[in-house]
């Protein structure tokens, strides 16, 4: 990976991904693009873009991220998460480029039991998963040879708010705070995930579905526990509380484990367990904190 080209360079994993090239010894150039730099809708721009910049590898890491906000503006999320992932797989294509696309445990509709495998068959139940799921099948379909889908899930690390922050937050400002206990996850820092990028893009392993979460499962009232405990609170003051105290627009998986057997298949590593991975994240999240 020589000339790696980012999209969505702005945002939470975008900036894990950038910092992950920069204490990379070989040197990268790399290139990066915001929503500002680069209009993903704009297909002409796109292809431009990486024709000029002629990237080996592009990490698209942009997208519609607002899981509410799709069910009221399906075609909007769809031009990005859909059609413009479909025109960035076929510039790399034209190029003979790599493309890794950022995916979501929201194209499964959490009915299950036991980890998804990679090769479950999606059957998402939002506007946001149906998207996200147009998006895979456009780098798969178009990239067969050269394209990777990593789904992730429950991602923090900032700079913009996430649970963890949120959690860190409402500890200095509430004597209790309420968690929900029925849904479950993993828990995925970007620092690591970002990682976890570099090393399946330096890494020749098989193309297609790769699951970019970390290792066990949780739910958010347990995750929440856990950053009480590491801010040296009481885990107490969390309450647990069911999905139907959060009202949303879009349905959320209640179970959105995945299985990461793809990794092992490659000879890499999956990532490891959140909760060893929230506390490596830790002096970075807590800002000095307990």
């Amino acid at each position: 990976m020589n000339r790696p080209l980012i999209t969505g360079a702005s945002g939470m994993l975008g900036r894990a991904v950038l910092a992950a090239l920069a204490a990379d010894p070989s040197g990268p150039q790399i290139t990066a693009y915001d929503r500002a730099g680069l209009d993903l809708c704009d297909a002409g721009a796109v292809r431009a873009a990486v024709a000029a910049d002629k990237p080996d590898v592009v990490v698209n890491c942009a997208g519609w991220t607002a899981v509410d906000a799709a069910e009221h503006d399906e075609a909007g999320a769809m031009a990005i998460n859909g059609d413009a992932v479909r025109t960035l797989a076929e510039a790399c294509a034209d190029l003979g480029a790599t493309l890794i696309h950022i995916s979501t445990d929201y194209v499964f509709d959490g009915a299950a039991r036991t980890p998804y495998a990679e090769d479950a068959a999606p059957a998402p139940v939002s506007a946001y998963g149906r998207t996200k799921l147009a998006g895979e099948r456009a780098v798969l379909e178009t990239l067969p040879e050269t394209g990777y889908v990593v789904r992730t899930a429950w991602l923090y690390g900032g700079p913009r708010r996430d649970f963890v922050s949120t959690m860190i937050a409402l500890e200095a400002e509430r004597d209790t705070v309420h968690a929900v206990a029925d849904q479950t996850g993993q828990p995925t820092w970007a620092g690591d995930l970002a990682a976890q990028l570099m090393l399946l893009a330096r890494s020749g392993a098989a193309p297609g579905v790769y699951h970019g979460t970390g290792g066990g499962s949780a739910t958010w009232y347990d995750l929440a526990r856990e950053v009480f405990t590491l801010l040296g609170a009481g885990p107490e003051r969390v309450r647990p509380t069911g999905s139907d105290a959060f009202p949303r627009p879009a349905a959320r998986p209640a179970y959105g484990v995945l299985g990461h057997d793809r990794w092992a298949a490659a000879g890499l590593t999956p990532m490891r367990h959140w909760r060893d991975a929230l506390r490596a994240a830790w002096p970075s999240m807590a800002g000095g904190r307990a």
